[in-house]
């Protein structure tokens, strides 16, 4: 049986040491190589996320800039037009008060309530309905008699003469042929005080309805032929917009009235007026 020698097996050893350490630096070379990819890679998707995300938050702030509108311009025309449609008014409206005096509050209301209730019963008596009638004022205050300075008062004083009270009662009539009639009797009943007499139309929007499209009409009408000679054609409609107008009817003025009995009733006169609708139409053309 042969035997290794001591130097044969030192040298083996030191081969097998040798192998170990060239096997443990390219562990550490692969290893390190490793982490370098990976570093590259987290750097390279770092840029590209901060890219992504720069380029996205810009994209939005410039979308900002154009809410409610398309970005890119389009080219359009406006046109403008006016309808208009006369009418006769079919309600009056006029406010009636009852203004009185007394030495107390209880005895001027009293008397106010007396006064006004009559009123009431007479209107009512003319074809007038619960729902056309309205309280709109109601004032009780003190009234005063104001003396001159004097020794015993070197301010002079003011004494208590009584209480004043005011009830406005707004009345709509209907029947446009007994507004003098109402005015007169609601005056014999107690109604001492007459505001404005105004006239309107009860059903206003029915009215607007047909002048806003004879407007539309007439629009579309000038936006064709404008389109014809601009050598245009029209796309669609991209915004509208209109105003009215219903002016309000001369209203007459009254103060205080003492009609008598043997006074005829007022002829009123109503006359009639217009109500006016104009539209702005814009178009897309191309």
């Amino acid at each position: 049986m042969e035997t290794q020698s001591p130097q044969k097996g030192e040298g083996f050893q030191k081969i097998k040491n040798m192998e170990n350490e060239q096997i443990k630096e390219h562990y550490k070379a692969h290893k390190k190589g490793v982490f370098v990819v990976l570093a590259v890679f987290m750097i390279l998707l770092f840029i590209s996320l901060t890219v992504f995300f720069t380029v996205s938050t810009l994209n939005k702030i410039q979308e900002g800039k154009y809410i409610g509108q398309d970005i890119k311009e389009k080219r359009t025309i406006t046109v403008s037009d006016s309808g208009e449609i006369y009418a006769k008014p079919d309600l009056a409206i006029v406010v009636l008060s009852v203004v009185n005096e007394a030495k107390t509050a209880t005895a001027a209301m009293t008397e106010n309530t007396e006064k006004m209730n009559a009123v009431i019963s007479y209107i009512k008596g003319q074809g007038v309905e619960d729902k056309d009638l309205k309280t709109v004022n109601f004032y009780i205050y003190p009234r005063y008699d104001y003396y001159e300075k004097s020794e015993l008062y070197p301010y002079g004083r003011r004494v208590l003469a009584g209480y004043e009270i005011t009830q406005s009662l707004q009345v709509k009539i209907r029947d446009m042929t007994k507004i003098g009639q109402v005015m007169e009797g609601a005056t014999q009943a107690g109604a001492n005080q007459m505001g404005d007499l105004s006239f309107t139309i009860d059903k206003q929007d029915e009215l607007k309805a047909k002048a806003r499209l004879d407007a539309i009409n007439k629009a579309k009408t000038k936006a064709k032929e404008l389109a014809s000679q601009l050598g245009v054609n029209l796309v669609r409609i991209t915004s509208f917009s209109e105003n009215s107008y219903i002016p309000t009817w001369d209203n007459l003025k009254y103060a205080e009235t003492g009609m008598g009995g043997a006074e005829p009733a007022p002829q009123i006169q109503t006359g009639e007026n217009k109500i006016e609708v104009t539209v702005s139409i814009t178009y897309e053309i191309n």
